[in-house]
């Protein structure tokens, strides 16, 4: 809902039931927010622990797998490249410079 919607909202509560019912609706949406909050909260917790289970389910079927599998070893790391000594600089000028 947009500003103008709870806006025009609150306008025709004010014309139906005047000024002294505002601390009652101000209350009813309190609720009827914090209900909304509690049951988004809630599904998401729902939806995770369900993942959870599928998690652990995925992890047993990977490891039994890995287990059986008798040419399953871990990839060779790449040997680090020996670095070549540098070069001692040359005395040789650089096309790029002009000669002075």
């Amino acid at each position: 809902m947009g500003a103008t919607e709870i806006i025009f909202i609150f306008l025709v509560y004010l014309l139906l039931f005047g000024a002294k019912g505002i601390p009652s609706f101000a209350r009813t949406m309190g609720g009827a927010v914090r209900e909304f909050r509690n049951a988004t909260d809630q599904i998401q917790r729902e939806i995770l622990s369900s993942t959870d289970g599928i998690k652990e389910e995925v992890n047993k079927v990977r490891n039994a797998a890995d287990a059986a599998d008798p040419f399953n070893s871990p990839p060779a790391r790449p040997k680090p490249q020996e670095s070549k000594p540098s070069e001692a600089p040359t005395t040789e000028e650089s096309p790029h410079k002009p000669n002075s």
